[in-house]
């Protein structure tokens, strides 16, 4: 064996010996891409642009919320009547008793879409959340994207998501925990569970910020990867050894300092804000959303669970939007229960509506944008009305709320047909939705993104313009 072999072997032995490290976010390296400045309090490095991407996993009714059609039949109409609001002409759901209030702060787009007959949330997730159509498979998304194109080394991550979708792969789309094609110093860090998210007195900030052991074992297993030779390592692990010494480095630095973790101690709100919000996962998670972003980071993607009904025995783990009533066993999609419109939607307007003054009141809505969308719309036709009616999944048109970024109040953007089951005017495409996200960001569009020897656009879609100024 010869002396390069040989050293290309203790590297190898040394590298997995710091891999000891193990809850320093070594599964999931986009927690330790950003750099917690240790000498900078919470919320005096917020980025210069930031999204709040809040994901109603499962699929609102457009019908039942942002787009009614009360004089349809009343078996597309549903329970609901629409109510007017503060700004004339615009009307929405009456269980929105804070949105109502404030629609001058958001802009409602009537006519998303999606390219094809995506009718499963698996696709359609995956090209929403990738801003393209016909997303290729290894298609980052849209943090991961803004994670590789502005790195902010003054947060505890880039790219945030609070309560991951389960389910796999019903409800979650593939590229979640992954970079795409951009690597998985690209991925997300996340952050909370069923068992463990913001609502709860018990919350914890992630593994990934705590130190597993104390401060002079980490010293001297720090010390052992600062002396590994990625040259040593041959020519395939050479990149992969320096790749992990730097997220180590990040990772130390992460686990030894308050910053990180601070953005997760609800507790330091004042009791008055949290309850503004809710105390609820939807609710909590949003305010949490708020903290991260005056942290510094970039983009948050919010898992828009509700949290289960009284009653409901826990109720749905992640997916509360996905209301088919009773031919799934989900129960009245119009009722009060955990997959009911009733429990979830006064949530979102309550959380909605705290999100979004608070963000305004901090001298923050400008710099954040703020998008909540389902990866689809619900079916025009009511299906088994009685006891538990609901409506099946709708790809071909649906609704969005945008807040923020530059985002201008009190406008509503295309237009669904009479029964809401088409685009009548000015279709969005989910790269359509993409581009304005990164508009909004203030991302040049001729950005490319480059890994593993291709290089490819940011994005293939068109911003919409009218929605700012």
């Amino acid at each position: 064996m010869s002396d390069a072999q040989l050293a290309a072997i203790r590297s190898r032995r040394r590298l997995l010996q710091a891999g000891g490290l193990g809850a320093l976010a070594l599964s999931t390296p986009g927690a330790v891409m950003a750099r917690s400045d240790l000498k900078r309090g919470l919320g005096k490095g917020a980025a210069k642009k930031s999204c709040i991407f809040v994901l109603l996993c499962g699929g609102p009714s457009h019908l039942d919320t942002w787009d009614l059609k009360p004089s349809a039949p009343d078996t597309i109409r549903g329970p609901y009547q629409p109510i007017s609001t503060a700004v004339p002409g615009m009307q929405i759901s009456e269980l929105h008793n804070y949105l109502s209030q404030m629609t001058d702060k958001f802009s409602l787009i009537r006519s998303m879409t999606h390219v094809g007959n995506i009718s499963n949330h698996f696709d359609a997730m995956h090209h929403l959340l990738s801003g393209e159509a016909a997303a290729p498979p290894d298609a980052p998304y849209l943090g991961a994207i803004l994670s590789k194109v502005r790195p902010n080394e003054l947060s505890v991550a880039n790219y945030v998501w609070l309560i991951k979708c389960v389910g796999d792969p019903v409800f979650c789309a593939p590229n979640i925990s992954s970079g795409g094609h951009l690597g998985a110093a690209h991925s997300p860090l996340f952050v909370g569970s069923a068992s463990n998210h913001a609502a709860m007195p018990t919350f914890k900030a992630p593994e990934e910020l705590l130190s597993p052991i104390d401060a002079t074992r980490m010293s001297d297993r720090r010390r052992l990867l600062e002396g590994l030779d990625p040259a040593a390592s041959g020519t395939t692990l050479c990149k992969a050894t320096k790749d992990w010494q730097d997220l180590h480095g990040r990772a130390f630095e992460l686990a030894n300092g308050p910053g990180g973790k601070q953005a997760f101690e609800l507790e330091r709100e004042p009791t008055t804000v949290r309850d503004r919000y809710g105390m609820h996962p939807l609710g909590q998670n949003l305010l949490l959303a708020r903290r991260l972003v005056e942290a510094g980071v970039g983009f948050v993607t919010v898992n828009g669970w509700a949290g289960p009904a009284p009653d409901a025995g826990g109720g749905p783990p992640s997916s509360s939007w996905d209301m088919h009533g009773g031919e799934m066993g989900m129960g009245n999609a119009f009722g009060t229960g955990s997959y009911g419109m009733g429990w979830c939607l006064p949530r979102l307007d309550e959380a909605l509506s705290a999100l979004l003054l608070d963000l305004e009141d901090r001298g923050m809505l400008d710099s954040t944008l703020v998008v909540v969308c389902g990866e689809f719309g619900r079916t025009p036709n009511i299906n088994a009305r009685g006891a538990n009616p609901g409506r099946q999944h709708w790809p071909t048109c649906y609704s969005a709320i945008m807040a923020g970024g530059g985002i201008r109040g009190g406008a509503v953007y295309g237009e669904s047909d009479k029964i809401g089951a088409f685009v009548k005017d000015k279709p969005v495409r989910p790269q359509d939705m993409g581009a304005t996200i990164f508009h909004a960001l203030e991302i040049p569009f001729d950005t490319r993104l480059s890994a593993d020897g291709f290089t490819r656009p940011i994005t293939s879609g068109t911003p919409l313009l009218d929605l700012f100024g």
